[in-house]
């Protein structure tokens, strides 16, 4: 599915439906979150730059994403 077709099948009635797609939208933005804290640290962001950028402590941003990234 699309990104446009998982916010759709969020927003369905079944609730089968609903959770599969809440699913996938929440890996996708995991991946999407992943992707660009990665090019943020690669541009030379501090972690503090990252953490206000997603609205969350620094050290929550860092736990997350210093292992996967090595820094």
């Amino acid at each position: 599915m699309n990104v446009t077709e998982l916010a759709q099948a969020a927003a369905d009635r079944d609730p089968g439906t609903g959770l599969q797609a809440v699913a996938a939208l929440r890996s996708l933005l995991e991946e999407l979150e992943a992707v660009h804290v990665t090019n943020a640290r690669a541009q030379g962001w501090s972690w503090e730059q990252v953490a206000d950028a997603l609205g969350v402590r620094r050290q929550t941003a860092h736990r997350k994403h210093a292992r996967r990234i090595g820094r």
